[in-house]
């Protein structure tokens, strides 16, 4: 059994326009990485985190990452397991990319790797919503579900958790572009109503199963003309510096969608190939350095594998 290991997760659109808390998909980049190594103590501590400009806790009861592993270890009844942590952030605090997710997935995925993956990566995804729950107040698994399983998920089900992989076109593209704004989860879920329209829940259930079918069938235009929300992104668009407008000049470039990634301020499309992916983001970051708001791009396909072992 190995006593030390290094591991990347990927972070993950979650909610795709229409689907909120119950799709997601992981992209390459951007992520986290921890290190780990098992030691001869009996306790779980963070000994560095990097990148977060101290922003994050180092208390392993307040962390995601050590309080996930400790949920883990008490699980399999190895709480007399010593482990040390490094994490490196190597993606935004706050972006609406997943990433308290992605660290808690990488620390998952390591721990669980060096006790000699006892649990399946689907058996570890409690333990991820156990991080999301304290990162965010609420246990969701439309980031770390994808985080760990990679792909497009769709969870079905919380109550019992059932999740579901779903095809897509492996020639998909993703444009993401994160302004730097400050959007914390926390509040962006506090502005959704807390009731809706019957007329608007059956307009949003016959989008999802659209975009559902749009990737079984590998149909790029209905995906695109499914992701639509007339739920979520009507109140939370107005956290992002002129949403509709980036959304105008997004779809001019040739974007198939656009919507906000999780609960923003990262916004996404999806593109027919790498040439317009680009195009979109130099469209939309032109138009933020306009508004006098930085931001960063990242495009890539789809993430089929979620985490994995660095050397």
């Amino acid at each position: 059994m190995s006593e030390s290991i290094k591991v990347f997760a990927p972070a993950t659109v979650a909610n795709v326009v229409c689907g909120f808390d119950v799709l997601g998909f992981a992209v390459d980049a951007p992520g986290d990485e921890v290190e780990m190594h098992l030691t001869d103590r009996t306790d779980v501590r963070i000994l560095e985190i990097t990148g977060d400009d101290g922003r994050l806790p180092k208390d392993a009861a307040k962390n995601t990452v050590s309080a996930s592993v400790q949920y883990y270890l008490k699980h399999i009844g190895r709480e007399d397991v010593g482990v040390d942590i490094k994490l490196h952030k190597k993606m935004p605090i706050g972006s609406g990319l997943g990433s308290s997710s992605a660290s808690t997935v990488a620390g998952l995925f390591a721990i669980n790797a060096l006790m000699g993956n006892l649990l399946t990566q689907d058996e570890l995804v409690p333990f991820a919503m156990k991080g999301e729950e304290l990162a965010c107040g609420y246990g969701h698994a439309d980031n770390v579900a994808p985080a760990l399983l990679g792909g497009f998920v769709l969870v079905r089900s919380y109550e019992p958790l059932d999740i579901i992989r779903l095809p897509y076109p492996e020639d998909l593209y993703c444009a993401i572009v994160f302004p730097e704004i400050d959007v914390p989860t926390r509040d962006a879920r506090a502005l959704i109503r807390s009731k809706v329209l019957l007329k608007d829940a059956v307009t949003q259930w016959g989008n999802v199963a659209g975009l559902v079918s749009g990737l079984f069938m590998k149909d790029i235009d209905l995906i695109g003309r499914s992701m639509q929300d007339v739920l979520i992104e009507p109140v939370r668009s107005i956290l992002i510096p002129d949403f509709y407008r980036l959304r105008e000049l997004a779809l001019e470039q040739g974007a198939v969608s656009f919507g906000i990634s999780g609960s923003g301020p990262s916004v996404f499309s999806f593109c027919r190939d790498e040439q317009t992916a680009n195009n979109v983001v130099a469209a939309v970051r032109k138009h933020l350095l306009w508004l006098d708001t930085e931001s960063h791009q990242y495009i890539s396909t789809i993430n089929a594998n979620g985490p994995k072992i660095l050397d």
